[in-house]
C-alpha cells in the first residue's frame, strides 16, 4: 500500500514537471528535444513521461546506456542512440532543448555528474533537467527517512544492513541546490534558474533551467 502511494505521488510530480517543462520552455512541432536517461522499464504510467505526453515525439532523440527494445516498441517515432555513459556522441547546440529527469543522480561520481551536466549544456540551447532534493526528509528511491542525510558510505552501509543494497554504490549521489549551484559555478554557468517544488512543506525535488540564448 505504502509503495502504491509513492508510485501515484511520484506519477502526479512527474505530471507536474511536465507541464512546468511546457510553459518554461515553449517547445513547438519543430523543436529538437534530447531526452537524456530513457528507461526500457514501463511497470508504472509515471516513466518516460516525456515520451508518453508529449505530441510531436519524431522530434526526440532519446540517449541511454541500454539498448531500450521496450522502449523502442513504446516509443517508435523516437530515435534512439546509446552511449558509454560519458561524452554525448553529439555536436554542440545540435539540440533546441535537454530534457533529463531524475538522471543527474545516478550518473556516479561528482566528477561524471559535472560530466553530465556539461554535457547537457554542450549539445543543446536550453535545458531542463530535474533531481530530488538531498534534504528531503524521505529519500525517495529506498523510501527511508533520514539515513541519506549521513555521509555517503553510512548511508551505503546500511543500505547493504536492510536489504536495499541495490541503492548503495554508484547507483546514486544525491545533490542539494548548493551542489547544483557549485557545479554550475566550476562550468562557469551563469544565466540559470532554479524552481524548487515543494511536497510537504520541504523541497521534494528541483527543477533547473538553463538558457543560452
Amino acid at each position: 500500500m505504502l509503495e502504491n502511494f509513492a508510485i501515484k505521488i511520484s506519477t502526479r510530480n512527474r505530471q507536474k514537471k511536465y507541464v512546468f517543462f511546457l510553459e518554461q520552455m515553449q517547445p513547438h512541432k519543430d523543436t529538437k528535444i534530447l531526452d537524456v536517461g530513457f528507461t526500457d522499464d514501463d511497470v508504472y504510467p509515471g516513466v518516460n513521461f516525456l515520451e508518453t505526453n508529449y505530441p510531436y515525439k519524431k522530434n526526440i532523440t532519446g540517449l541511454g546506456m541500454e539498448e531500450g527494445s521496450t522502449f523502442k516498441k513504446n516509443f517508435p517515432e523516437v530515435k534512439v542512440v546509446v552511449y558509454d555513459g560519458s561524452y554525448f556522441p553529439f555536436a554542440d547546440n545540435e539540440f533546441d532543448i535537454a530534457w533529463s529527469n531524475a538522471v543527474i543522480e545516478h550518473t556516479g561520481s561528482r566528477d561524471k555528474q559535472l560530466l553530465f551536466l556539461s554535457e547537457l549544456i554542450r549539445t543543446s540551447k536550453s535545458i531542463f533537467i530535474t533531481t530530488p532534493n538531498r534534504w528531503f526528509p524521505i529519500e525517495v528511491h529506498t523510501r527511508l527517512p533520514f539515513f541519506h542525510y549521513l555521509p555517503k558510505k553510512y548511508f551505503d552501509r546500511i543500505l547493504w544492513i536492510i536489504g536495499k543494497g541495490w541503492a548503495a554504490g554508484a547507483y546514486m549521489n544525491l545533490l542539494s541546490i548548493n551542489d547544483m549551484k557549485k557545479m554550475l559555478k566550476e562550468l562557469n554557468i551563469k544565466n540559470y534558474t532554479i524552481k524548487k517544488n515543494r511536497k510537504f512543506f520541504s523541497t521534494m525535488d528541483f527543477f533547473l533551467i538553463v538558457k543560452k540564448e
